[in-house]
């Protein structure tokens, strides 16, 4: 999709709909799932996102809409000017900040804290978002969209699966209070200004334990111990119980799992943002391997004991 088909379609909200082509300077920014792209006018920037094909699928976009406004009330997301429930067409604020990677996550001082402190302002904020954000129902919610598609599963999957019946009960040995969280933290989802981390794409976000937000950052940005630590202690506000941070990386592990069917929908849409089939791969063998760890098991156990 190029700059004049984004036009045409920003020009099909009732409130751009005497733009001219000459006053806008639109610039493609990219996107997984979804085609973004920069609108500058001569009083304002704007964000423009067209969803990608097949997302109608497994989005609902009247649960994203109300929860990106939601987010955006709580100060963690920008401003959200226009929002198609039906198609997904969305305008918001655009924020003027780097979009963070893996590696600028892991080399920019204190970016594990802001994302932390952010994450805190939304968990804490006593705000409902729609839909429930639940690990084991997605996951047959995906398997059974791969079904109809004939999609291939990466041997083993159900095994393991299957493994992860003992950390569900884990994880049901001490419910967590939900909160609204934001479910799918991608670096690419943050925007940083050095002062204050910005979230954005809220496809996936509903109540949840806190903690998979947390979670899956650290797997998303391949945080190590150290950053792990800066993260949960930012987010805590001091040191850590040993339940808590192994709920963390009982997460990681989880999304790992989740993601990988994720990836395989994208795949088995054809989607060409990148390879997702090797992309599913890595998930699928990080998580294998996290859950075979003997640090694993000494987390899972301590989750199951639940806080001192």
């Amino acid at each position: 999709m190029n700059e004049s088909t984004a036009f045409d379609r920003l020009k099909t909200i009732p409130q751009f709909a005497d733009l001219n082509r000459d006053d806008v300077e639109i610039t493609r920014l990219g996107g997984q799932t979804n085609i973004v792209f920069r609108v500058r006018m001569s009083d304002k920037t704007l964000l423009l996102r067209i969803p990608g094909h097949g997302t109608e699928s497994y989005i609902d976009r009247k649960v994203e809409a109300h929860n990106a406004r939601v987010a955006a009330e709580v100060g963690v997301s920008p401003e959200v000017i226009h929002f198609d429930e039906e198609s997904g067409l969305m305008v918001a604020e655009y924020v003027d900040a780097p979009t963070m990677s893996p590696e600028t996550f892991r080399s920019t001082p204190g970016a594990p804290t802001r994302a932390a402190k952010a994450f805190k302002a939304l968990h804490q904020s006593g705000r409902h978002f729609e839909f429930r954000f639940e690990l084991f129902s997605m996951i047959d919610e995906y398997l059974k969209i791969l079904k109809e598609k004939n999609a291939t599963l990466p041997e083993g999957y159900h095994d393991v699966v299957a493994e992860a019946g003992a950390v569900r009960e884990a994880l049901d040995a001490h419910p967590a209070a939900l909160a609204p969280c934001h479910c799918d933290p991608l670096c690419e989802n943050f925007l940083d200004t050095g002062d204050k981390m910005w979230i954005v794409d809220w496809e996936y976000s509903g109540m949840n334990d806190p903690l998979w937000d947390l979670g899956d950052l650290s797997v998303e940005a391949g945080f190590g111990p150290e950053a792990d630590r800066e993260m949960m202690e930012a987010y805590a506000g001091g040191p850590v119980d040993a339940a808590t941070f192994g709920r963390m990386v009982v997460y990681k592990a989880m999304c790992d799992l989740l993601w990988t069917l994720w990836g395989l929908i994208q795949h088995a849409n054809d989607n060409p943002a990148e390879d997702f089939w090797a992309y599913s791969e890595e998930r699928f063998a990080r998580c294998k391997a996290l859950m075979a760890s003997e640090d694993f098991a000494k987390h899972l156990e301590a989750v199951k004991a639940g806080p001192a």
